[in-house]
């Protein structure tokens, strides 16, 4: 069956810098698009970052533009999200997602917990 596994998640002073990983399983992953999309307390899901199949399409929510690197390595089965220049207001649950469509997701993985903090 499909699952999304994320994992690199924790608590980083502003400034700061973290990695995110997902990997998935139970489909191939070559095969589709893929996106990020977090969750702070109280709020509904943000979409952060979406990465077409190949890699060379890549796309940002305004509010992570230029501070976040979406990646993926289809050879190794891995999602990346690189966040630098962390802020207070990233601290979220991190969901990695299989995108089918705009806006559109048909699975998640359980989420990793960023926290920035002082």
């Amino acid at each position: 069956q499909v699952q999304l596994v994320e994992s690199g998640g924790g608590m980083v002073q502003p400034g700061g810098s973290l990695r995110l990983s997902c990997a998935p399983s139970g489909f191939t992953f070559s095969s589709y698009a893929m996106s990020w999309v977090r969750q702070a307390p109280g709020k509904g899901p943000e979409w952060v970052s979406t990465i077409h199949t190949g890699g060379g399409d890549t796309y940002y929510a305004d509010s992570v533009k230029g501070r976040f690197t979406i990646s993926r390595d289809n050879a190794k089965n891995t999602l990346y999200l690189q966040m630098n220049s962390l802020k207070p207001e990233d601290t979220a649950l991190y969901y990695c997602a299989r995108r089918t469509g705009w806006g559109s997701y048909d699975y998640w993985g359980q989420g990793t917990q960023v926290t920035v903090s002082s």
